[in-house]
Parts: structure tokens; C-alpha cells; sequence
């Protein structure tokens, strides 16, 4: 019987740590890259190789696999898709923190959200849709609502100001809707925000206010999955450092149904070390890593 992720790790004595690295083969390699690919987008370059074994030779000793042969057939056998969980908690990077690429940040609250709210008001109703896709544990969306909250000020009330946070990964979504962070965390952010939105507790780490949780929605949700199911499209995307995990064709794939998630005008911010590529035409390059939907 297999145990589950979470109840593992503590009911292993101390010595069952001391296994020696798990080697793999190229024959193994090829298909749990091949898998990773098929159900998550990301390309696990050859590069990649020792991250693999570093992230997953443990773990899979741990689950009572002796090899990533046997670790890639209880992948594909479970029917539930329960087990890749662990797989693409590990091989993807949740690592990020408040006022991350704070130029974006600035742009969004001091251009974006004037321009859209305008817009919106001229066009008759106060319906503002923005979309954290890749949120990791949570700190860019809560950034994101700060912001909405500052701009709008009293009048924040009478917006449908409504923020979605997706993420791939069940564990990084555990974390961002408990909404607690270590004082590192929240360096980069002004001091007025952390007083107004978040409580310090007697452990020194500092938990988002319930009114600030509130206006996050968050969701998993796969980017590879070929239809978006959102009823209507988003004013603002940040989809940052997301796709540096992407092959070109799956790239280009998901710039394609961003494009068509999105109101005509409305803007994409992507990571700074992440381009668009110049051959695409669907959006117009406004900034670094920021772009405008054609």
C-alpha cells in the first residue's frame, strides 16, 4: 500500500534519510520528461537531468520505489491523477515573494488601472477581471489586490473588482490561501501596505488580513488544458516566469489562448527574463516583459 505524500516523510525513522543518489537512465529520463511534457507544458532539457534525480530520488526511495522505472508506471497506472502532484510539486520552482519585479507593479497601479478604469467607465459598468496564472503560494495575487484596493480607494466597493489565482501545483495553493509568510517575505513591500494589510503574529510571521483573502479567488488549474473556461475574458494577465519552463511550440500555444482570454487593449505582464518572440503578432510590446493584446 502506498502512503500518501503528506503522512510519509514523518513516519520514517531518521535512518531511512541515508539512501545513497538514485541513478537514471536515459531511457528513463526520456519518459518522465516525455510525461512531465504531455501533462504540465514544462521541457526538461537534458540540462535538467540532476534536478530531476535531486528532486526526486528521495522522495521515490521513500514511496518503496527502486527505480524511476518503477516510479514512471505508478505514475501512468493511477487512474485518479493523485500522484503527479508530488511530481510537478518538485520539479517546478514555487519561489517567489511580495513586490517581486516591482517595476511591474508600479506600471500596473500608476498606468494600467487608470487606463482600464476609464475605459470601463466609459463603456458603462465597473467590471474589472484581472488573472494571477502561475501564482505559486500566493504573494502576486495578494500584491495584485493591495494595489486594486489602494487605487480605488472607498469607491473599491462599488467595483466588480474580481482577482483569479491559479497554480498548477495543490501544495503552493495550500499555502497562498492560508496566507501566512515569513518576515522575508514582505521586504520589498512598502511599510504602509504590511500595516494595513497584514497581521504579525507572536512568531514574527505575517498573515494577510481576512478582507485582503477575500478578494483572492484561487483555483488549480492546468495552463496545458486546450480550452479555457472562463465565461468572460480578462482586463489585466500576469502570467510571469511561467513560461521559461516552455518549449517554443507550447509557448506560442499558450500566448495564442492568453490572447484569447483576453479583452481587446487589455495587458500581459510575463516574466522579465521571458519574451513573447518577435515573429508573434497578437500582441504589441509595451515595456519589458509587459505587452498589450492587439
Amino acid at each position: 500500500m502506498q502512503m500518501s505524500e503528506d503522512n510519509l516523510e514523518a513516519s520514517l525513522p531518521p535512518s531511512h534519510y541515508g539512501f545513497p543518489p538514485m541513478e537514471i537512465t536515459d531511457e528513463e529520463f526520456r519518459a518522465i520528461r516525455n510525461l512531465v511534457y504531455q501533462k504540465f507544458g514544462i521541457n526538461l532539457t537534458e540540462e535538467k537531468r540532476a534536478l530531476v534525480i535531486g528532486r526526486l530520488g528521495k522522495f521515490i526511495r521513500q514511496l518503496g520505489f527502486d527505480s524511476f522505472r518503477e516510479y514512471y508506471k505508478y505514475l501512468i497506472s493511477d487512474k485518479t491523477g493523485q500522484a503527479l502532484d508530488p511530481l510537478v510539486n518538485r520539479i517546478s520552482t514555487n519561489f517567489t515573494f511580495f513586490f517581486r519585479e516591482k517595476d511591474h507593479f508600479e506600471f500596473f497601479q500608476n498606468t494600467v488601472l487608470k487606463e482600464m478604469a476609464k475605459r470601463i467607465q466609459r463603456d458603462g459598468h465597473r467590471d474589472l477581471r484581472v488573472w494571477c496564472a502561475g501564482c505559486s503560494t500566493g504573494e502576486e495575487p495578494y500584491t495584485l489586490a493591495m494595489l486594486m484596493m489602494e487605487f480605488f480607494g472607498t469607491a473599491y466597493s462599488q467595483w466588480e473588482a474580481g482577482l483569479l489565482a491559479t497554480d498548477i501545483s495543490a501544495r503552493a495553493l495550500q499555502k497562498a490561501m492560508v496566507g501566512t509568510y515569513p518576515e522575508e517575505a514582505l521586504k520589498q513591500l512598502p511599510g504602509h501596505l504590511k500595516t494595513r494589510y497584514f497581521n504579525k503574529s507572536h512568531t514574527g510571521e505575517y498573515s494577510v488580513s481576512e478582507y485582503l483573502r477575500n478578494e483572492v479567488t484561487f483555483r488549480r488549474f492546468n495552463l496545458m488544458n486546450q480550452r479555457f473556461p472562463f465565461k468572460k475574458p480578462f482586463h489585466v494577465i500576469f502570467c510571469r516566469n511561467v513560461m521559461i519552463y516552455f518549449d517554443p511550440l507550447t509557448r506560442e500555444a499558450l500566448t495564442h489562448r492568453l490572447y484569447q482570454s483576453m479583452v481587446p487593449g487589455g495587458y500581459l505582464f510575463i516574466g522579465h527574463s521571458e519574451t513573447l518572440g518577435r515573429k508573434q503578432s497578437l500582441f504589441q510590446y509595451i515595456r519589458p516583459a509587459v505587452y498589450r493584446r492587439n
